[in-house]
């Protein structure tokens, strides 16, 4: 009998520790973001978490540009391979 191999998410408390380290390093990131001197070129870049709302919004767009608009286009009948 074959012991199964353990990976280190396999534990919760792993993932628990992961999904807190990303959060704790999102919010580090958007304080910091207030103490960067920036040099824009249009003035909404000076705006408080533009690029943090920015890309936020343009990764929505995409996905959501592939579930409508491109699935579609690219996806086969249900019985293509028969």
């Amino acid at each position: 009998m074959k012991k199964e191999k353990k990976y280190i998410f396999d534990k919760p408390e792993n993932v628990q520790k992961l999904l807190k380290a990303f959060w704790i390093t999102l919010v580090a990131l958007l304080v910091i973001d207030f103490f960067i001197v920036k040099h824009p070129y249009f003035a909404w870049e000076e705006w408080p978490e533009f690029y943090a709302v920015y890309g936020f919004v343009a990764c929505v767009c995409l996905v959501l540009a592939s579930k409508y608009l491109l699935r579609p286009v690219v996806k086969r009948k249900e019985d293509y391979y028969d």
